[in-house]
């Protein structure tokens, strides 16, 4: 079940809160945790119900692992080889699903040999919730674990708002938050905020993030087809797809926070403008944070971090980076996607190192050197989608050498169709006067453009009615008292936001991160 479908939106979002908050005020706390479990386990199964069965079994097994675990009157022997095999069992189910075929595929490529391969789908957020319970296991395992709580064990991991495409979320954010008395009481103001949250998102996925995916995507399909593309061509699709990723994500990881909020409960930003970042550095601190956060937390600092001398730290980034990229998914175009920005930390860092040798202030900087920061890294993560996105190595290597090719300010006929075809496109039709294509698609990477680095983002526009988990790191995020207000002119905006984006959910597309 998608968050942008009417089914979601019309019927499963309104009987799973309304039945949350009666069962919560009239039959107790533990029938509604346990509705919101089934409710939740429900949402999955709409997509494929094979798969609840594997859900259901990795949150006993883990449970009851984490719970030996947690015992330390059992010899550190015993609950190390515990540890070691429960890791080890969620790492295999995670392998099987997600990167048996591309072994296969690889090992025939290398020895010659034709093993068939498996007919295997991808359960849906299978990364996200075997990340969320390994961390569970760590913890656990240090002795860290303060509550084992089944039912809130059971939400944690299944908890609707995040299970398909994250936040990655953390046990100790959010367990306790469901032994709170005032997330089972309807309150309107967090319902007026959350659902806010949830239109802006809703707005960016289905207007923004959908409008831009009918620019990207017959570039990255033209090229790999082998088609010869213009240098706008090139630059057209890759931006697309760039701010089609960002938007789709962030709206993504908004309508999440907005869900939740209607409950009363706090999940973490995972977005925080990282296209206005200045270096690689700060990206990673701002996109997808709780990835970044559980990278930093459970694999690089396990390896060793920064603490073993500036050679083993340029490794484990570049350890740390490569198997984020494998993460992400099961191909040569990730595994690249990965070692590239692997690479842009270590330099990152590398430069601070010298900055900081000669006596440079690293917390102060000129405005054209934040500028010229901010556009250097922009670029770069901009040449790292272009592998994401492609489908193999040769289709990326095509766009960017159209993309360095000598500058062309046309577009060719094919992809000069495309534009026309698109809504701004269409709309200008209507009205007949005659606009160039390039013209239509400079209009709308602009309007992209300007929305990300010079508006505010949902968190600033929401201002104090944003909460970060209690002991979050993202609760350290400045965020003034913002712009939104419960009042009929914000209404009126969010309701006009809202009616636009339920009208163009007639093609519901999936959320990018669904395959992840």
């Amino acid at each position: 079940m998608l968050f942008n479908s009417y089914t979601f939106i019309l019927a499963f979002l309104p009987i799973t809160l309304g039945l949350f908050f009666f069962l919560g005020r009239y039959a107790g706390r533990r029938v509604a945790i346990s509705w919101l479990v089934a409710a939740s386990l429900f949402f999955y199964g709409w997509w494929n119900p094979a798969y609840l069965g594997l859900i259901i079994a990795s949150i006993f097994f883990n449970y009851a692992i984490g719970t030996l675990l947690g015992d330390e009157r059992r010899a550190l022997s015993t609950r190390q080889r515990i540890f070691a095999l429960a890791v080890s069992a969620n790492l295999g189910v995670l392998g099987y699903y997600k990167y048996a075929n591309f072994f296969l595929e690889n090992l025939n490529a290398a020895l010659g040999t034709g093993y068939a391969h498996a007919e295997i789908i991808l359960p849906l957020g299978i990364s996200f919730f075997t990340f969320t319970q390994i961390a569970f296991l760590v913890d656990a395992y240090r002795g860290e674990v303060r509550e084992y709580n089944f039912l809130h064990y059971a939400l944690f991991v299944t908890y609707f708002p995040h299970l398909i495409a994250g936040p990655v979320l953390h046990h100790r954010e959010m367990m306790p938050q469901f032994g709170r008395p005032s997330i089972f009481r309807f309150d309107s103001l967090n319902f007026a905020a959350g659902l806010s949250y949830f239109v802006l998102g809703l707005f960016k996925k289905v207007v923004i993030a959908d409008s831009l995916a009918g620019l990207g995507a017959p570039i990255f399909a033209a090229a790999a087809k082998g088609q010869q593309l213009m240098h706008l061509d090139a630059w057209g699709g890759a931006l697309s797809y760039t701010f089609q990723l960002y938007f789709d994500f962030s709206g993504y990881s908004d309508m999440a926070i907005g869900l939740a909020l209607m409950m009363g409960v706090r999940l973490p930003l995972n977005f925080n403008s990282p296209y206005k970042a200045v270096n690689i550095i700060e990206f990673w601190r701002r996109w997808h944070m709780t990835l970044s956060r559980f990278l930093r937390d459970y694999l690089y600092i396990a390896l060793g971090g920064n603490k073993k001398g500036p050679l083993r730290r340029y490794a484990n980034l570049l350890i740390t980076m490569l198997l984020g990229g494998l993460w992400h998914g099961a191909g040569w175009t990730f595994i690249i996607w990965g070692a590239l920005h692997g690479c842009y930390l270590i330099v990152n860092h590398g430069w601070h190192a010298v900055r900081r040798s000669l006596g440079h202030d690293l917390a102060s900087s000129s405005r054209l050197g934040r500028l010229s920061g901010n556009l250097l890294t922009f670029l770069a993560v901009v040449v790292g989608w272009v592998y994401f996105r492609a489908n193999d190595v040769d289709t990326a290597h095509r766009i960017l050498a159209s993309m360095l090719a000598l500058p062309q300010l046309q577009l060719s006929p094919f992809y000069s169709a495309v534009v026309q075809q698109s809504a701004l496109g269409a709309w200008v039709a209507v009205t007949g006067v005659s606009v160039s294509a390039e013209a239509i698609l400079l209009a709308v990477l602009s309007v992209a453009v300007s929305i990300t680095f010079l508006a505010p983002n949902t968190q600033q526009i929401m201002g104090r009615f944003y909460l970060a988990p209690r002991g979050a790191e993202e609760s350290a995020v400045l965020i003034d008292n913002g712009i939104w207000s419960p009042n009929l002119c914000w209404a009126g905006l969010i309701g006009l936001a809202a009616v636009w984006a339920l009208l163009g959910l007639t093609q519901i597309s999936e959320f990018l991160y669904f395959q992840f």
